[in-house]
This record gives C-alpha cells, sequence and structure tokens, in this order.
C-alpha cells in the first residue's frame, strides 16, 4: 500500500472519530458567557442590596423602591423583545451584547451621583434597558455556541453562574459598606469593577460564530415566522409567570410570621439567612437542571418544576409557621427557579430554528417579565386585602395551569 494512500485512510479515520466523538459543551464561548454573567450580577447586586437603605437617605420610601424597580423592570422587558428582533438581522451580534454591558455597568455606578430619587430612577432605568438590549444577545451566542444535545448544560452552567453573582453580590455589599463607612458613591463606584469586567469578558472571550443574518421582515412578520409549538410555549410560560411573583415577597412572608416569636430584628435576620439558601439551591440545581435537560423529554422536567411551584404556594398555606417550614419553602422556591430558568431557555432553543433565536429569546424574555410585573401586583394586592390564602392560592392554580399546557406542547421531532 502506497504513503498516500495509508495518509489518505488515516484522514478519513480521523474525521470519523471527529464525527463520532460529541463536541465539548464547556467551551471558550460558554465559560465566558457565564464568566461575564456572574460579574455583571455581582456589580448590579452590590447596588441592588444597598438601594433600599440609600433610597432612605434621599427620603424616598417604598412606592419610589416600588415605582423604580416596577418601570425599570418594564423597559427591560420590552427592550429584550426590540433586541431579539433587531440583531436576528445581523451578521454579528456580539457587539450589542458589549455594549448592553457597559450600559449597565456605568449606569448602576451612577447611582453615587444621585441627590434625589428620580435620579436613581433614571439610572436604573437605563442599567435594564442595557440589561434588556443584551439578554436574548447572550443567549443567542450561547445557543450557537453547542450542538442542541448539550443546550441544557449550556444554560444551566449560565444560570449558575449568574446565580453565583447573586450570592457574592450582597455579601460584597455588607464588606464594602464598612471599609467605605457607608459612603454610598465610593460603594457605587466599585460596581464599575466587577461591571465592566463583564463587558471585557464578552468582548475578548467570547467568540461569535459566523452566520447568515435573516433577511429585514416588519416586526409583526418576525412575530408570525415563531413555529406554532413556540407559540404555545409561550402561553403556557405566560400563564405560569402570571402567578410566579417575585421571591422578595418570601422575605416579607418570613419576616412577618417569625417576627412574633423572634422579635423584629432576629426575624429580618433569619429572612435574609432564608433568601440566601434560596439562591445556594438555585445556583447549585441550574446545572443539575441542565443536564437532566440533555437526557430527558425537557417539556416534562419543565412541568414539573411548575408543578414544584405549586407544591411551594401550598407549604405557604397549609404548613405551620417556624423557622424550619420557612425553610422547606425557600428552599423548593430556589430548586423551582433553576429548573424553571434553565429549561425555559433550553426549550426555547429547542423549539426555534438558530435564525430566529434572537427574537425568540427576546419574546420569552418579553412575557416573562410581563408576568413578572402581573403576579408581584395581584399576589401583593391580594396579600393587603384578603390574606395569604387566596394570594398563594391563586399563585398555586396559575402555576398548575402551566404545567399542563407546557406538557401540550409538541416536541419539534412530532
Amino acid at each position: 500500500m502506497s504513503d498516500s494512500t495509508q495518509t489518505g485512510s488515516g484522514a478519513a479515520a480521523q474525521s470519523a472519530d471527529s464525527k463520532r466523538r460529541p463536541a465539548r459543551w464547556l467551551n471558550r464561548t460558554v465559560f465566558g458567557i457565564g464568566l461575564a454573567s456572574l460579574f455583571s450580577d455581582w456589580s448590579h447586586e452590590i447596588a441592588t442590596a444597598v438601594l433600599p437603605a440609600f433610597l432612605a437617605t434621599l427620603g424616598a420610601g417604598a412606592a419610589w423602591l416600588g415605582l423604580i424597580e416596577g418601570l425599570s423592570d418594564g423597559l427591560s422587558s420590552f427592550a429584550k423583545m426590540g433586541s431579539g428582533y433587531y440583531t436576528d438581522r445581523l451578521a454579528r451580534r456580539k457587539p450589542i451584547a458589549v455594549i448592553g454591558y457597559v450600559i449597565t455597568g456605568l449606569a448602576t455606578a451612577s447611582f453615587g451621583l444621585a441627590s434625589a430619587a428620580w435620579h436613581i430612577l433614571v439610572a436604573r432605568a437605563c442599567a435594564w434597558l442595557g440589561r434588556g438590549v443584551r439578554t436574548p444577545v447572550r443567549k443567542a451566542l450561547l445557543a450557537a455556541a453547542v450542538t442542541p444535545e448539550t443546550y441544557g448544560r449550556a444554560f444551566g452552567f449560565e444560570r449558575m453562574m449568574d446565580t453565583c453573582g447573586a450570592i457574592v453580590g450582597p455579601a460584597s455589599a455588607v464588606v464594602l459598606l464598612a471599609a467605605v463607612n457607608h459612603h454610598y458613591p465610593t460603594l457605587f463606584a466599585w460596581t464599575l469593577v466587577p461591571g465592566l469586567l463583564a463587558a471585557v469578558l464578552m468582548a475578548f472571550v467570547v467568540v461569535e460564530k459566523e452566520r447568515q443574518p435573516v433577511k429585514h421582515v416588519s416586526f409583526g412578520e418576525s412575530l408570525r415566522a415563531l413555529p406554532k409549538p413556540f407559540r404555545k410555549f409561550l402561553l403556557a410560560v405566560g400563564l405560569f409567570g402570571a402567578g410566579d411573583f417575585a421571591h422578595t415577597l418570601l422575605i416579607l412572608l418570613a419576616t412577618q410570621r417569625l417576627t412574633p416569636t423572634l422579635g423584629a430584628a432576629r426575624a429580618a435576620s433569619v429572612a435574609v439567612g432564608l433568601y440566601l439558601l434560596h439562591n445556594v439551591l438555585y445556583a447549585a440545581f441550574a446545572f443539575v437542571a441542565g443536564w437532566l435537560a440533555d437526557r430527558f423529554d425537557k417539556r416534562r422536567l419543565l412541568a414539573g418544576g411548575y408543578a414544584l411551584a405549586a407544591v411551594m404556594a401550598a407549604a405557604i398555606i397549609a404548613l405551620p409557621v417556624s423557622v424550619w417550614t420557612l425553610a422547606l419553602v425557600f428552599a423548593v422556591g430556589g430548586i423551582y427557579v433553576a429548573v424553571e430558568e434553565t429549561l425555559e431557555d433550553s426549550l426555547c432553543a429547542e423549539l426555534v430554528g438558530e435564525a430566529h433565536h434572537g427574537m425568540a429569546f427576546g419574546t420569552l424574555a418579553t412575557v416573562n417579565g410581563v408576568g413578572d410585573f402581573l403576579s408581584s401586583v395581584v399576589v401583593g394586592a391580594l396579600w393587603t386585602w384578603v390574606g395569604t390564602a387566596v394570594a398563594f392560592g391563586y399563585s398555586a392554580v396559575l402555576f398548575v395551569a402551566g404545567a399542563w399546557l407546557v406538557l401540550r406542547v409538541r416536541a419539534p421531532e412530532e
């Protein structure tokens, strides 16, 4: 046999081996996006942790805090849809993500320049606008960096890293407050370090795959182009989201229920500790959920996460008050959010072709954002006017309905 024949045979064998060998899911891009999520969340969680206290120094109370959070979340939600629609038409998406990280980092640090509550409102709205612009782009870049068989692990890893930032951020805020002697402008300036580092990671570590941009069509046509199973999936997400209240309400619940036995100060400390438990379990189970998503039916796993949320709501209503029962509520809450967020992103990537991932992720984020706003307002109002049993019973019904509907979403191969 000639050398050239042997060489050809060897090349063919290597090619066959490479096809059989599964692609690495934890590649440079996935790792870079995970680190960017960690540092960005670290940055704005420092600011979020001290924001109520800082607003108090400006003479602003709960009404201003609610307005700031509500307006910022609403603006972010619609920015996500607009960004998703626009970036599908670009050959390169990554610069949009880098700009979004820079805007969020600079706007968060600018809290330190505020001398009135409306200054914080403007700064937070700008920060969340940048966050909204970058979110669907980041998810599209992540989906493009891995194979469909590893979507779950990739999105689970990103959620895990993001939540690590949510754990480190408040802890850093406590340390920084002491270090700068409660001088808030200096503390907010320190948020620039992790915030801009996130932008650097996105710019220089993440590698964008070459892609063919989709042709220009109207926004309405882009929505109609999304597959029917995906639209049904969005309905399930919206139904579940209408009951999926912000988990800061769990902190309030724990504080109120434990105050009669522990006192106000001790109850508040325990409630914060329980929320830390919530976030630790969220970070831990995000990757577990992603690993499972790559091996089992994503629809059934997501429905299980939605059903777990109903278990949490039922536990709030039915279980006697104690630190241990509340710990169970917070633990289940952290686990189901990990499953929900990881599986929603993974299933979204699976149901829609890669060319339209920007629009799909933007639409999903907008539906979630509207649901977050609606659920927290409704649950808070029902809690105030009727009581916790009705408020969390409302959530439980929608959680079960969302689980039932997501099971009826047709898989792509069906």
